[in-house]
């Protein structure tokens, strides 16, 4: 692992991504997400955390719709995607999960091989017509998610059989070969040793230079060496949000210095 902190501090010209207002959710009664509102920047890493039951992975879930999978969930508010309304009619969330990739808290690579589980989505997504299209389009995408040089003698392989670490870049590599602009990680590395958690930070320190990148952890360590801007939730409210060096050094709620020095959570 890198000594310095992997994500540049020095910021010249930011773009807005994803922009959240008042944003609700109800699971039934329980009041999961309590109006919160966010502005993420493109081409950067934004860290949520908090405790566990805070709201942080629901909100995750909100930005490419993965709620309305879920029959008791309500969510309200708005949020925009480059200035898109993902809520509104014209959109497809199909669509909306391709553009917007998410890569999930265990590996879960799909029962084929390691050259099917990342051919799935731009074939399902028409991304390619040929099967040249389809090879080009996976081995970009192994080599984004530094997996290529690992596997490409193994193409055939079943996805399942690699370790743990490589599962989860195999799911990295699955996610951005649809062309995403967002990839949202809900605690990519908890299931994951040291050494493969150290190789998806380095990973995902390079991916921000094409993608805007957020990820909830439960690692404020995490968060510290990885991202730009940190998130804290506390009982389904955002109760603090801006540049990570600030958050860890002089949090300016008395709850986030509370979770930070671990005397809540």
């Amino acid at each position: 692992m890198k000594d310095t902190h992997l994500a540049e501090r020095v910021d010249t010209m930011t773009q807005l991504k994803i922009s959240a207002r008042h944003v609700n959710v109800h699971y039934g009664e329980t009041h999961a997400v309590k109006d919160v509102s966010v502005d993420i920047d493109a081409n950067s890493v934004t860290a949520f955390i908090g405790p566990s039951g805070c709201g942080k992975s629901t909100f995750l879930r909100c930005l490419n719709r993965m709620n309305d999978t879920i029959d008791t969930c309500r969510v309200s508010g708005g949020i925009r995607i480059d200035d898109e309304d993902i809520h509104d009619r014209k959109v497809d969330p199909v669509q909306l999960r391709a553009k917007v990739g998410m890569v999930f808290q265990k590996p879960n690579p799909f029962p084929k091989s390691i050259h099917d589980n990342v051919a799935y989505g731009p074939k399902i997504h028409g991304l390619a017509r040929t099967r040249a299209e389809t090879s080009g389009i996976v081995e970009d995408a192994l080599r984004k998610a530094a997996l290529w040089d690992e596997v490409k003698d193994r193409l055939d392989a079943p996805g399942t059989g690699l370790s743990g670490g490589q599962q989860q870049r195999l799911c990295i590599a699955r996610a951005i070969a649809t062309a995403p602009d967002v990839l949202l990680m809900d605690e990519p590395c908890s299931a994951l040793d040291p050494v493969a958690t150290a190789q998806i930070e380095e990973l995902i320190d390079d991916l921000r230079q094409s993608y805007c990148v957020v990820i909830v952890t439960h690692s404020m360590q995490q968060a510290a060496r990885i991202s730009r801007k940190t998130a804290f939730f506390h009982l389904g409210s955002l109760v603090e949000f801006g540049e990570t060096d600030r958050i860890f050094t002089s949090p300016e709620d008395p709850r986030t210095e509370n979770y930070i020095t671990g005397r809540i959570g």
